[in-house]
């Protein structure tokens, strides 16, 4: 079952990449609208250098935006958590910086960081920052109050139930905004790079763009998925490695294996 869940996309891929070429190679699409397949790999086969240098500093800038959102989500959620005037205070603002799109922003991220790694930065936690907040934030809230009164019942302070329940709680609703943040980091980067500045996937499509050399455009967009699958998988894997018990029946850890 799991061997067809990977055959069959992989088959049907194979399929849309094969029309893709024979369209190309009919001419029913001009090529500096939609390349061929082999135009596209041909890019990466002339130009590795040139792509490498343009997704150097697109990583640092994903990476670093995500990095910063883990912070500013986690503490965001720990004090939504603890306090329900902050929740109230902070959370509309939550929704309301998901509601204005980038785009919109872009004057204001040149005039307060410049076309520098910062107003880039700026951008990925834009997108990152709200997904891991507000994953946490309902994780904490998932705590059943059962289980809260059970601790107390028990001597433990609110420390220890917010260490020993909570957290533990509340890390697969963290893992699954963390996951999303992971693909949106990448693009966040790659969108902040259209404001301007020297290097990056986003200054090199713009580029490609204004040439109409499309094989690039194409060349680019893959090089994006591949990165937003790879960092996606880092934090799938984490996420198993971590949470080993959310993927194990609750049977084996109840009775002994059977030989």
């Amino acid at each position: 079952m799991k061997s067809r869940q990977i055959i069959l996309p992989l088959l049907f891929f194979v399929v849309l990449v094969l029309l893709w070429q024979l369209i190309s190679t009919k001419g029913v699409i001009a090529f500096w609208v939609v390349p061929s397949p082999q135009q596209v790999i041909q890019v990466f086969l002339d130009y590795p250098g040139l792509i490498w240098h343009h997704l150097k500093p697109t990583l640092i800038e994903a990476i670093s935006g995500l990095l910063i959102s883990i912070v500013l989500g986690s503490i965001t959620a720990i004090a939504m958590n603890l306090s329900r005037l902050i929740k109230q205070i902070i959370y509309p603002y939550l929704i309301i910086s998901q509601t204005v799109p980038i785009i919109a922003v872009a004057p204001l991220l040149i005039i307060w960081f410049g076309y520098g790694i910062s107003a880039k930065i700026f951008a990925v936690v834009l997108m990152c920052f709200f997904p891991i907040a507000l994953g946490l934030y309902d994780g904490f809230r998932s705590v059943s109050i059962d289980q809260i009164r059970l601790l107390t019942s028990m001597g433990a302070t609110p420390y220890k139930i917010f260490r020993l329940l909570k957290i533990p709680s509340a890390l697969p609703n963290f893992f699954t905004g963390l996951k999303l943040s992971a693909t949106y980091s990448v693009m966040g980067a790659v969108i902040g790079e259209w404001l301007g500045g020297t290097s990056g996937l986003g200054i090199y499509m713009t580029r490609a763009t204004k040439s109409y050399q499309t094989a690039h455009i194409f060349a680019v967009i893959i090089v994006i998925v591949a990165v937003s699958l790879a960092l996606f998988g880092i934090v799938a894997l984490l996420d198993r490695i971590l949470l080993k018990w959310k993927y194990h029946p609750i049977d084996e850890y109840l009775e002994p294996e059977k030989k």
